[in-house]
């Protein structure tokens, strides 16, 4: 059964763009956009849990990002941890549950440790399963999801599994709404494979300022769009139905 054209989505998966550019746009170095781009997680996911989405998936540091320099990537998985390690409480009392996806072998331990304990104190949340990718490739992970599994014949669902099993975020639903914040409009290796019959929003508006009104107009957006999954629409479908 497909979903409704007019509820809200179930996931969705913001692509977090802008965050450096905000910061030397204002005169400052690009480690102050980072800064302001952890506090508009905050209120994004506050939004999402009071707007009813159930996963919502957020693209911190992809496996791209090591190239950028030292100090800046350094500055990263500091603010990484201490997210980890001071949002739990809040998460925890919103209902939240917290998982990271994304290969950790590359990361600090510091920051390894804070993602175990952030997602055990995080575990029993059932109102939003906020999902935060970091050193995260879809590309990587569907490489890594097929070679799990070998020559068997392997189907869809089977594969959807594999997926979860190899980027630790376990079983989600497929992702309905695609935000991209920044000003650029493609989906730089996120969710490849969970994105395919997702709608693409985007935005020139930088993630810092990215807010709860932001997300209210594209989910508005997405409520007034008519997701065919290949097929016809409303309409056509219902005289095709009376046709038979």
């Amino acid at each position: 059964m497909m979903p409704s054209t007019f509820s809200n989505p179930a996931h969705v998966a913001i692509i977090m763009d802008g965050n450096g550019r905000w910061g030397t746009d204002r005169g400052f170095d690009r480690s102050a956009g980072h800064a302001a781009g952890a506090e508009a997680v905050r209120t994004v996911v506050e939004a999402s849990v009071a707007a009813g989405i159930g996963t919502l998936s957020l693209y911190a540091f992809s496996a791209d990002n090591w190239q950028r320099p030292a100090g800046e990537v350094g500055g990263l998985m500091e603010l990484f941890r201490r997210y980890l390690e001071t949002e739990p409480v809040r998460l925890r009392d919103q209902g939240i549950r917290l998982t990271v996806i994304g290969r950790r072998d590359r990361l600090p331990f510091p920051l390894q440790a804070a993602i175990r304990l952030a997602e055990r104190s995080t575990a029993t949340g059932r109102q939003l399963h906020l999902r935060l990718a970091i050193d995260y490739s879809a590309r990587a992970t569907i490489v890594a999801a097929a070679s799990r599994w070998g020559n068997r014949p392997l189907d869809a669902e089977r594969f959807r599994r594999l997926l979860g099993e190899a980027d630790r975020g376990g079983m989600v639903p497929p992702v309905d709404l695609l935000i991209r914040t920044g000003g650029e409009r493609r989906l730089s290796d996120f969710l490849l494979w969970e994105s395919a019959y997702a709608e693409l929003w985007f935005t020139d508006r930088h993630w810092p300022d990215f807010g709860a009104a932001d997300l209210a107009e594209a989910l508005a957006d997405y409520r007034r769009r008519d997701r065919r999954y290949g097929g016809l629409t409303a309409e056509p479908r219902a005289a095709a139905e009376r046709a038979r």
